[in-house]
């Protein structure tokens, strides 16, 4: 993820969503078909999920670059607070990030669909209790822990960005990452993966349920957790504002 990425970049952004999917979707392979794991000892369980999966999506991510719309709360706004780009550049970076990376979810959740991947059981049902399990968060639930986790992505994001080696990128994304998981907190760009997934396979979900119970809370608690926490929280202890005029 480019600091301030060009609208041409941006159109790219569905391959991200892509890759944040088929880490949601191995993390359901995996976790969804271990479920005597999970039921002998459920703290186990939820390191599994965290461990394998959505790491290996921000992995893919990070190493071959593009726009990921929650990493894009955390730069572009610190690039606005620093006057590197204008309002107008973050509000198109953020809305094409966003809806480019929504279309990659989609594109996914349909080919793992139509590919049977999770057609079976458990993960059949793993796919259909995570689908109504989100959409019927509380609010004030769902935007919480979409605060929560984004304040832990756009860190592990930020550690990539600074490790020199590939390594070093994975294990600050792997340590974070995982923990977000496991912990239970919501990250929007997956959910775009997740829910749809289980409503195509039949999960008991309307897209108003999915879009008003679950994807705004979440999303707008990930520009609190990656743009209010860290860039913005960061900037105003540390920062210092660039001269001139921000860039269009």
């Amino acid at each position: 993820m480019s600091q301030v990425a060009s609208l041409t970049h941006c159109l790219f952004s569905p391959t991200k969503g892509c890759q944040i999917a088929l880490g949601a979707l191995l993390m359901t392979v995996v976790g969804g078909g271990s479920p005597g794991v999970g039921a002998a000892n459920p703290g186990l369980g939820k390191w599994l999920n965290g461990a394998i999966g959505l790491p290996v999506g921000l992995s893919m991510v990070i190493l071959t670059g593009g726009e990921l719309f929650t990493g894009n709360v955390f730069f572009m706004l610190a690039a606005l607070l620093s006057n590197k780009v204008s309002p107008r550049a973050l509000a198109i970076n953020w809305f094409v990030s966003f809806w480019g990376n929504f279309l990659g979810s989609l594109f996914v959740a349909a080919m793992a669909y139509s590919a049977g991947t999770t057609a079976v059981q458990p993960w059949l049902g793993t796919t259909l209790n995570v689908a109504v399990y989100k959409a019927s968060l509380p609010l004030s639930v769902a935007f919480t822990r979409g605060i929560l986790c984004n304040w832990l992505v756009c860190t592990a994001v930020w550690i990539a960005t600074a490790a020199q080696s590939p390594a070093g990128k994975f294990l600050g994304i792997w340590l974070l990452v995982s923990s977000f998981v496991a912990m239970g907190f919501e990250h929007s760009i997956a959910n775009m993966f997740l829910i749809p997934l289980g409503m195509l396979n039949g999960a008991s979900v309307s897209i108003a349920q999915f879009l008003t119970q679950n994807l705004m809370p979440v999303t707008l608690g990930n520009i609190v957790g990656g743009g209010l926490i860290i860039a913005a929280g960061y900037f105003y202890a540390y920062g210092e504002r660039s001269e001139g005029t921000p860039a269009n």
